[in-house]
């Protein structure tokens, strides 16, 4: 019982305070664990803690030994309590969801993950696995007065082109860490180009169509020309080693929705350079445009993907002219010609459920798929896991993890987009 985290809460005015006697408690779908110190980790930095409205905590009583949902706080019956959630810096995986139940009339949560967290001593821990230590969007790394130098410096460089001037949005607006990188001159810079989509994604951040969710930032309004987006390419390539530059974006659709300037854009970035890695993050449902992508110069893709079973698929991309099949279908493309990533959105409870993983042991054995990138889903976890269904026997997602890279060691892991010359697989 010395391992177990104290229970955190807040109240109405947002005050976290700790609950003596009672662990903190994480969830995945149906199943409720209490924190140990173990198997979390101190709160990564850049992580923030939130109070999660019209929920009730769920928390362990220590002295009684069961779960219990405190709607007030114990200590003092007048005060009512909130659960607390980590949404946790990037690179670290949530293995398990803060635990709570909702109040009537719940609205929608924001779109975030929300990381269980409890109490060791005087830190902070919360429910993660570590995937990936690079700090390409640690926010010591992104100081605001070079952000903002570097655009200035930019605006002169690229006066009229519309592609940096969307750019800059991002990153001063925003807070858009891709888009302060390039600015900064890191690792990789963004490419947005698509204003369409030709899915409905339940957590999309830049379009929520008659939904009670704000988005997160709004998606781009116009198609850069090839022009525009080679200049911004070309720019960061020559300026930056071992350089990744991406198209799809959250400030915009799917790419695929606009191959018509990306194809003409890559080649003439391939007609100045081989260097750099020219990626492509998108939902892969049109074969036949990811074999001319990478016949035009593209060098990976990074394929989102929910689940990798179809009904989950569906239920969360809810696609629009496109099947599953054609995702699997440019996936086998893509292994053929060049690296394979998967953007895996994964939520505890479905991720690690055995139907997932034996249908994902099925697809990488394939070996079409170099790189699985970690991703926690951002959407409301309860909402979530009703719209799944039902999901049995959850493994646990640090032993999801541990399996894989001991059943495919050829398989990387990460978070962010790799440059080629760390290619492997």
């Amino acid at each position: 019982m010395k391992n177990y985290l104290t229970a955190i809460v807040a109240n109405r005015e947002g005050e976290i305070f700790d609950l003596d006697g009672y662990a903190a408690v994480g969830m995945s779908s149906s199943e409720l664990t209490p924190l140990t110190h173990e198997k979390t980790q101190d709160l990564p930095f850049g992580s923030e803690l939130m109070l999660l409205p019209d929920r009730i905590p769920v928390l362990f009583n220590l002295s009684s030994g069961k779960f219990e949902s405190l709607s007030k706080n114990p200590f003092d019956e007048s005060e009512d309590i909130f659960p607390v959630a980590a949404f946790n810096s990037p690179g670290y995986v949530v293995s398990n969801v803060s635990a709570y139940e909702e109040r009537p009339a719940a609205s929608f949560l924001p779109l975030f993950s929300y990381g269980g967290v409890g109490l060791s001593g005087d830190s902070f821990r919360s429910s993660v696995v570590l995937i990936d230590s690079e700090k390409r969007q640690d926010l010591r790394e992104m100081p605001e007065e070079k952000v903002r130098s570097g655009a200035k410096e930019l605006k002169k460089l690229m006066k009229d082109n519309r592609l940096r001037e969307h750019i800059t949005k991002c990153a001063l607006d925003y807070g858009c860490p891709a888009a302060k990188n390039f600015f900064l001159g890191r690792f990789e810079a963004p490419l947005p180009t698509s204003k369409s989509c030709n899915a409905r994604c339940l957590g999309c951040i830049s379009l929520q169509d008659n939904s009670e969710i704000p988005h997160c930032q709004n998606r781009i309004v116009f198609t850069p020309t090839p022009s525009e987006i080679a200049e911004v390419a070309l720019y960061h390539i020559n300026r930056v080693k071992n350089s990744v530059v991406s198209f799809g974006q959250g400030c915009e659709g799917d790419p695929l929705m606009a191959t018509d300037v990306i194809i003409p854009a890559i080649k003439m970035i391939r007609e100045k350079t081989d260097t750099g890695t020219i990626n492509m993050n998108t939902n892969a449902s049109i074969p036949s445009k990811i074999e001319e992508l990478f016949d035009a110069g593209l060098d990976s893709i990074r394929v989102s993907m929910n689940s990798v079973r179809e009904d989950c698929y569906n239920a969360y991309y809810r696609p629009k002219g496109y099947t599953f099949k054609d995702v699997l279908e440019s996936i086998s493309v893509a292994g053929k010609k060049g690296f394979v990533s998967i953007n895996y959105l994964n939520s505890p409870g479905v991720t690690d459920s055995t139907d997932e993983v034996d249908t994902l042991f099925n697809l990488l054995s394939k070996d079409s798929i170099n790189q699985i990138q970690w991703r926690n889903l951002n959407y409301d976890p309860l909402r979530y896991w009703e719209s799944m269904g039902t999901c049995k026997d959850s493994i646990g997602m640090d032993n999801l993890i541990e399996k894989i890279k001991k059943n495919f060691p050829k398989l990387t892991h990460g978070y962010f987009n790799p440059p080629k010359e760390r290619f492997k697989g």
